[in-house]
């Protein structure tokens, strides 16, 4: 088998493709010959050297990926729900960036008839962000306001297919003029470009009353202005930083311009959270991989979504497998809309 390895923290040609040997099932463990894995931001900060969960559970050597498509190539002696030949697409910690992948069956879903192999790659990690931040961490009540960063992207965009299909009122914020139609597309009342527009003039002009909700993976950049618009109860929902992170340029660590941002990052006094009456609220879902009553009930649930048509597709960007780099570029330059995908 081939996969893609990383030894050490750095830049793009930290991404080794190497030969190791084939993978073999056993128990309830199921071998996929994988046609297309997702890439997220997180990958970037995997190979960066920052991502806590890469750190605290795999360490160096390490191949990223939390997401992958493929065709089922051996199965355990105790699988039941799988057979070799199936079509699938899965979830696991980490090592979806290979031609196999062996994980339990409790982590495979069929792959949905109107999927391709490289949407259903692109599919779990963005939604199950989206579900989670939602649905599983907050209660915001119906019709609620919510504020969505970085609405193109991957989990920008799957929020707002689920607060579409779940009856929220999403605006959406965008860093370029020609994300705003597909913002629009996807279910946005208002989009906000925030290259032509004031941000938080226009959002309050939208939502004088203040939004049930603000999802921000920004960091310090937005962090402190998405919480003061939120109204009496609304919940800051924060599941990244990636404004402290590398953007354009070479794909390594600026550790002042990290530095700086974690300066800059406000703090939330328990206290005054209690006098206004508001919430903030974190996650990172890679820490939910043990917390299978969590990503079972959502996986479930977005899958019922597919299946009645109320969400679709996510639209894709390929790359070939050997062209990691170029996607990773392509990713970090937040220049992309919806998902990316290696495919092999």
């Amino acid at each position: 088998m081939k996969k893609i390895v990383i030894h050490s923290a750095g830049s793009y040609e930290k991404l080794k493709l190497e030969e190791h040997p084939d993978l073999i099932a056993s128990g309830s463990d199921v071998v996929v010959e994988v046609k297309a894995a997702g890439v997220n931001y997180a990958d970037c900060c995997v190979r960066w050297g920052v991502y806590e969960s890469a750190k605290k559970f795999i360490g160096w050597p390490i191949t990223p990926g939390f997401e992958f498509s493929g065709i089922i190539k051996k199965v355990g002696d105790s699988v039941t729900r799988f057979k070799v030949g199936d079509r699938v697409f899965g979830i696991t910690f980490f090592n979806a960036y290979a031609s196999e992948v062996k994980v339990h069956e409790k982590y495979l879903y069929s792959l949905p008839t109107s999927f391709s192999f490289s949407q259903a790659a692109g599919f779990p990690a963005v939604f199950m962000t989206a579900y989670h931040a939602l649905f599983q961490l907050v209660h915001l009540p119906p019709q609620a306001h919510i504020l969505v960063h970085s609405a193109g992207g991957g989990v920008g965009s799957a929020i707002l297919q689920l607060a579409k299909a779940k009856g929220l009122k999403a605006v959406g914020v965008v860093g370029s003029s020609h994300k705003v139609d597909y913002v629009k597309s996807l279910g946005a009342i208002q989009v906000i470009d925030k290259s032509r527009e004031d941000l938080w003039q226009q959002a309050k002009s939208y939502v004088p009353q203040g939004y049930d909700a603000v999802l921000d993976a920004n960091g310090p950049s937005t962090m402190q202005e998405s919480y003061d618009i939120l109204r009496p109860t609304g919940k800051l929902i924060v599941y990244g930083s990636h404004s402290i992170l590398p953007q354009t340029g070479s794909g390594r660590m600026n550790y002042l311009k990290a530095g700086l941002g974690l300066l800059k990052m406000p703090r939330f006094n328990p206290m005054k959270l209690i006098t206004e009456n508001k919430s903030v609220v974190g996650f990172n879902l890679s820490f939910l991989f043990d917390r299978d009553d969590l990503v079972g009930e959502g996986m479930q649930s977005l899958l019922s979504l597919i299946e009645s048509k109320e969400i679709m597709a996510p639209k894709v960007t390929e790359f070939k497998f050997e062209d990691v780099a170029e996607a990773h570029r392509l990713i970090e330059s937040g220049k992309s809309t919806g998902k990316i995908v290696l495919t092999f």
